[in-house]
């Protein structure tokens, strides 16, 4: 094992591996390679071993396969004690887990356990020089995280301790296109599970299918204040069919209960990357930027020629939503 290695925790859930999980692994093959060390992935659950070579099409160079029949879902204690095993055998310099409801419940046991630092949701990961006072670390993590509100992008750093933690949004990272010609290592791991690890035990599970799919849309048409009420986002709703996208909103409008809180995107929503984004009456906080600004092509509509969403957008139309969004679906009807 190579000093100062990145791990990910390969979430999975149904053999299949989490999204978040991928995208940490180009992440984490660009941190590694900045580092001149190996990015090593570990997985745990149950019949899951097959899953081992996607992680290492996506970069991984080692793969740990925690299997037992008593974790095909997700348990704290076993789960948290398996990976502190793992962790504090190999003593990986930097550890990344996704922001999802398991990631945000393991990561900070393996924090506390480890008396190290952990940095929750953050949207951008980088390696440099950290300086203190007169010291200066370097090669450090630098997290990087929106704070007081998205009002100030932050950047943390845990220099003195180890591993230097951090929790990682879906969709904020772009992930990597696989390479099936990759080889690595898979190492296969049979964990005992106690009675003291299964003093909890799954009732029920229940799944929701999720009423829209923003994070895979190629096109999406998304709403602001500016729609006015709920009535008017009827034409949002009218654009997106014409267009063939989804719908989304900003924050303000679904506060105001223009559309649901699944439609939110934005720091404390879903982060999309479409081919091609309509902003319509939204003003453009660096809370909705953050989550948008990604996407190929961005079309603003506002009325403020001074709105923010402007700074970010390839095309900006100054004008009325109301007015404008009318035309453009006169338009593409008649060129279709």
């Amino acid at each position: 094992m190579m000093e100062n290695a990145v791990w990910i925790y390969a979430e999975n859930e149904e053999a299949v591996i989490s999204d978040v999980s991928l995208e940490l692994l180009g992440k984490g093959r660009e941190l590694a390679d900045r580092l001149d060390t190996e990015l090593v992935a570990f997985m745990i659950g149950d019949g899951i071993a097959g899953l081992a070579d996607e992680l290492i099409a996506h970069g991984a160079d080692k793969v740990y396969v925690a299997e037992h029949p008593k974790l095909r879902y997700y348990l704290t204690l076993p789960y948290s004690r398996i990976a502190l095993e793992l962790i504090k055998e190999h003593q990986p310099g930097i550890l990344l887990i996704g922001a999802t409801n398991k990631g945000r419940d393991l990561a900070p046991r393996i924090a506390s356990h480890m008396r190290t630092g952990l940095t929750a949701d953050c949207t951008d990961l980088q390696i440099g020089n950290y300086k203190f006072g007169k010291k200066i670390w370097k090669d450090v993590l630098l997290q990087v995280r929106p704070a007081f509100g998205g009002n100030v992008i932050a950047t943390i750093a845990t220099p003195q301790t180890r591993p230097q933690m951090a929790t990682v949004r879906e969709g904020v990272i772009r992930r990597p296109d696989p390479d099936q010609s990759r080889r690595g290592e898979i190492i296969l791991l049979n964990p005992d599970v106690t009675d003291e690890d299964l003093i909890l035990d799954i009732v029920e599970r229940v799944r929701a299918e999720k009423k829209v799919n923003l994070k895979s849309a190629r096109i999406i048409v998304a709403g602001g204040m500016g729609v006015g009420s709920r009535e008017n986002f009827e034409i949002i709703h009218e654009l997106a069919r014409t267009l063939g996208g989804e719908v989304g909103a900003s924050r303000a409008a679904i506060d105001a209960g223009f559309i649901g809180h699944e439609y939110q995107i934005g720091q404390t929503g879903v982060t999309v990357r479409p081919n091609l984004y309509v902003a319509c009456g939204i003003s453009g906080a660096i809370q909705h930027r953050a989550g948008m600004q990604e996407s190929q092509r961005i079309i603003a509509i506002n009325t403020d020629p001074n709105a923010p969403i402007f700074s970010v957008a390839h095309y900006g139309i100054v004008g009325d939503l109301h007015e404008v969004i009318p035309k453009m679906i006169k338009a593409h009807k008649e060129k279709a």
